[in-house]
């Protein structure tokens, strides 16, 4: 089973996007699912977390202008991203972690907030 992340783009400051991550089969035991960014020279940092049951949480940095959700049907996570500013800048990636202990990775999608 693979992660097919999409949405990226190039954006300017105060636009919006919205990220997909889509697994390719059915993935049991899905413990949370997360967005993470790594921006040039940076590690790599949490976004915002969801559980199958949608429960959320995020980083200070995204409050109140990012938006995960969940489609369990699809095995699908979104991340809404309003109100965007140049430090969101940075490669998006998403993982889905089991209750096994298994890691699913997508490849990362480019988001580039500039005017």
């Amino acid at each position: 089973v693979q992660l097919q992340a999409s949405g990226g783009g190039l954006v300017q400051p105060g636009g919006s996007l919205r990220l997909s991550c889509a697994a390719s089969g059915t993935i049991f035991k899905i413990d949370i699912m997360v967005w993470y960014r790594q921006a040039p020279g940076k590690e790599r940092g949490l976004v915002a977390v969801s559980t199958p049951g949608g429960d959320t949480n995020y980083a200070d940095s995204v409050k109140g202008r990012f938006s995960i959700s969940i489609n369990n049907a699809k095995n699908t996570v979104y991340l809404q991203m309003n109100s965007l500013k140049p430090e969101d800048t940075a490669v998006y990636h998403c993982n889905f972690h089991t209750t096994f202990g298994n890691d699913y990775w997508g490849q990362g999608t480019q988001v580039t907030v500039s005017s």
